[in-house]
């Protein structure tokens, strides 16, 4: 069994300590990591994982806003090896991305990252060397600001990941020669005739003529599921029981941290409200919600204030329904909280698709939910109302089917939980603490990318041109871009532009938030506001390991402009 109980006092004495080392902006101690091949069992089986300090996950790094760190991580592997600081600002030579910001670190070799912190939140860092973020490297980063206005009794990281039952470089394989090789809740014939029934017969044919016409299934939610993946909670399984501690009263931070590869998770906690005060480490103007969806690579902070002797579950349900991570958060070690059903998974509809087919949605759409019933849990919905400036689809519902249990994941697909009717966290509800200035005026320049992929080759890619083939995109430092993302795939992809700042446009004007990863879910079209205010050459990509691996990737060089060569 394992549980983290940092107490408020011992937590803020260590932020103490370490402000007063860097009060005066002068270097802390030096941090020293080692990356090294470990054998684990986490799934009942031996495998191996790629460690750093041999510890899964990566030992938590806490830094304070304005402290000039050093940080010396030596190669102790037989391949070349990195690590990036994702959300961090800092000289693109420090970014930690082989190929492009640096050439890697070598076997044998030690390479020092040195920086100062311009930040404050909750961030994480991991590989971008091969599949070793897949195998076990990436750790949680806590950045303390100089003034701290949230005060909170205990400070609590949770850590979600996707821990893979088969070799990372196998799954690829796997996926290249059939691309729903994963996929074990496609509809059956039972389903087709259930539909004929529902909808009759020439309007089900139709619908299965347009999904065969994309060559893909409404069950596509995820390209690897429960059937490859176990799901963590600081590297836990939850047969593992990881429990977090409190004191009925005390107010909680609990940091939530998608770590995955490739998993989406919907986060609740069942008689718990939270309420999100940060996403990817800016702070929002405070938000109770019930639920939120967590992309790959997003960071969400939320405060919970238990006032009972009661435990409850964290509990992280992976979007396509595929399995779950859970832990307890409990007064006492020895009170367990019960274990939520999982709630079925809902079927893709061509309005999510948008185009040509999406007059079908209507007829997927017929049935109306059981009372009770979210709809809104559907696998592309973060929205408890539309985001003014995204794509929106008419009819665009979702119809719940049932589902049977898999084998694959060792967990029963249990009948839906009705007891909660409140909306999940929606990326409109994300409105920035403080204006952000530098988003007056129009933009110097505006660039649409399309999000494309074949979902049969496995394919993925910007405007149909995959990176080994594309140009840089290239922008003048001081200008202000706005991208315009345009998803014309099946899936949900988390945008990621290393050492920029992304605003997303959702209708707050100067309160649009600042975040490092932005979610655009199937058919959807997202703007972002994009300063260059930071000159060299960074990675821009979809955070899905295979699909950033296969191609949607880009290089993003910020030129200094003309002038400034004089």
């Amino acid at each position: 069994m394992h549980y983290w109980d940092f107490s408020g006092a011992r937590y803020s004495a260590a932020w103490l300590l370490l402000a007063s080392l860097v009060s005066s902006g002068t270097q802390a101690d030096v941090y020293r990591l080692s990356i090294s091949e470990k054998s684990i069992n986490l799934i009942g089986e031996t495998q191996q994982a790629v460690l750093v300090d041999q510890a899964l996950p990566a030992p938590t790094l806490h830094w304070r806003e304005g402290e000039e760190v050093t940080l010396q991580v030596t190669n102790l592997l037989k391949e070349a090896t990195s690590i990036h600081w994702h959300g961090i600002i800092l000289p693109y030579q420090m970014d930690g991305v082989p190929g492009i910001s640096f050439d890697g670190i070598a076997p044998g070799q030690t390479f020092t990252y040195q920086f100062k912190v311009k930040q404050s939140g909750t961030y994480w860092y991991h590989g971008h060397s091969g599949m070793q973020e897949q195998q076990g490297l990436f750790g949680a980063l806590i950045i303390a600001p100089q003034q701290e206005l949230q005060k909170v009794d205990r400070d609590y990281v949770v850590m979600l990941s996707d821990w893979p039952r088969a070799d990372p470089v196998r799954t690829m394989a796997r996926l290249k020669k059939q691309s729903d090789y994963y996929n074990f809740q496609q509809r059956t014939v039972g389903d087709f005739f259930a539909d004929i029934q529902r909808l009759g017969f020439w309007e089900t044919v139709s619908d299965r003529l347009a999904w065969g016409e994309m060559r893909m299934e409404p069950t596509d939610l995820a390209d690897v599921t429960g059937a490859n993946y176990r799901f963590l909670i600081n590297g836990q399984t939850s047969e593992a029981k990881p429990l977090y501690l409190f004191k009925p009263g005390e107010k909680l931070r609990l940091r939530f941290i998608n770590a995955s590869a490739m998993t989406h998770f919907d986060v609740r906690l069942p008689g718990l409200k939270m309420t999100v005060i940060a996403a990817d480490g800016q702070p929002v103007e405070p938000v109770d919600v019930a639920e939120f969806r967590i992309a790959v690579a997003e960071t969400y902070d939320v405060l919970v204030q238990p006032q009972t002797e009661q435990a409850y579950s964290i509990f992280a349900e992976g979007m396509d329904r595929s399995g779950y991570a859970n832990a307890t958060l409990t007064p006492r070690a020895d009170l367990p909280a019960a274990l939520p059903t999982m709630r079925p998974m809902t079927l893709l509809t061509l309005a999510d698709m948008g185009g040509e087919h999406a007059g079908h949605a209507a007829h997927q759409t017929s049935v109306q939910p059981a009372a009770g019933e979210e709809v809104s849990h559907a696998h592309t919905e973060l929205s408890a109302k539309p985001e003014p400036t995204m794509t929106q689809h008419a009819g665009h519902e979702h119809v719940t089917v049932e589902t049977a249990p898999n084998p694959h994941t060792g967990h029963v697909m249990p009948a839906e939980d009705t007891r909660n009717t409140a909306k999940p966290l929606s990326y409109s509800q994300l409105i920035a603490a403080q204006p952000n200035h530098v988003l007056m005026g129009s933009p110097d320049r505006e660039i649409t990318l399309r999000l494309t992929g074949n979902m049969q080759r496995y394919i993925w890619s910007f405007d149909d041109t995959k990176y080994a083939d594309a140009e840089p995109i290239r922008v003048k430092f001081g200008e202000r871009i706005r991208f315009t993302y345009a998803n014309e795939t099946m899936m949900n992809h988390p945008i990621h532009i290393h050492g920029l700042w992304q605003y997303l446009d959702n209708g707050n004007g100067m309160y649009n938030p600042k975040k490092h990863v932005i979610n655009v879910k199937p058919g959807q079209t997202v703007s972002v506001d994009v300063p260059a205010d930071a000159e060299g050459e960074w990675a821009f990509h979809c955070h899905l390991l295979y699909h950033m691996d296969t191609g949607m990737f880009r290089k993003l060089i910020v030129e200094k402009a003309k002038h400034e060569h004089q």
